[in-house]
């Protein structure tokens, strides 16, 4: 049977885990500025294999309106284009055959209050995940208590434990998601 402090150790794990899944699902985000990240859920066929488009070529960032790509290889020029186009990211790259570059178009008013309302359900997903961890972890220290291992003052007590470790990663989420909206928001 698990130990109280192996519940915590796996309860904060799962959660800090729904931190970081939320925090790299934003980076994909566009917000308007030029990021490397941006680029990351975007897949290119790699000789057979579907490869994340940094493992094919340098990424960089010139200016806060634009991304260069470098292919390794000239023959990927034309399926990192492919690939960007596809994808559901509005975004437009121009080809010299040797080189890629996308330049940013500024985000619509519209487009922002969108961009904002999938980063709240995101944040929301996280938070469920989160709510679920807490309640596997009380249901463990409920069945504890239950076979006698841990008393019912020391049930109340560590319940409050992962409650306060429920809110402490709920209000990280909510800064994402304070952080995330601004960014989008600015002009």
């Amino acid at each position: 049977m698990e130990t109280v402090e192996e519940i915590f150790e796996e309860a904060r794990k799962h959660m800090e885990k729904s931190i970081e899944m939320a925090r790299a699902e934003l980076a994909t985000i566009r917000t308007g500025k030029a990021s490397p990240t941006l680029l990351d859920s975007i897949k290119v066929d790699y000789y057979g294999s579907l490869v994340p488009i940094k493992q094919v070529a340098n990424i960089a960032v010139p200016d806060p309106k634009m991304i260069t790509i470098q292919p390794w290889e000239k023959p990927m020029v034309p399926e990192i284009v492919k690939a960007i186009q596809a994808s559901n990211l509005g975004l437009n790259p121009q080809s010299d055959g040797n080189f890629i570059r996308i330049q940013l178009p500024p985000l619509t008013e519209e487009r922002r209050k969108e961009l904002v309302k999938s980063v709240k359900q995101m944040i929301e997903d996280a938070k469920v995940a989160v709510r679920n961890v807490r309640r596997d972890a009380n249901e463990k220290l409920k069945k504890m208590e239950k076979e006698h291992v841990i008393s019912e003052d020391d049930l109340h007590r560590h319940q409050k434990e992962v409650q306060e470790l429920t809110d402490e990663s709920i209000k990280k989420l909510d800064e994402l998601l304070e952080e995330k909206e601004k960014e989008i928001m600015e002009f």
